[in-house]
């Protein structure tokens, strides 16, 4: 994956840092090198999965009933 920050005119370098940071966050790519730094059990992969569906469809279920 590619990421390409070009510089604007009147841009500082904490400028260029800054959206180079947020595109690496909104590309996830801190997350998947996180994931990856171990070796995962196929059975556990989709045990973690199966959990990140529950927490995402509990997160869904309270962010609705609270509206």
């Amino acid at each position: 994956m590619t990421l390409i920050v070009k510089k604007q005119p009147g841009d500082s370098d904490d400028a260029l840092i800054r959206k180079f940071s947020k595109k690496v966050q909104d590309a996830g790519i801190i997350q998947d090198a996180k994931r990856r730094k171990f070796y995962l059990k196929p059975s556990a992969a989709r045990a973690q999965k199966k959990q990140d569906k529950r927490k995402a469809r509990l997160l869904k279920k309270s962010l609705t009933s609270t509206i």
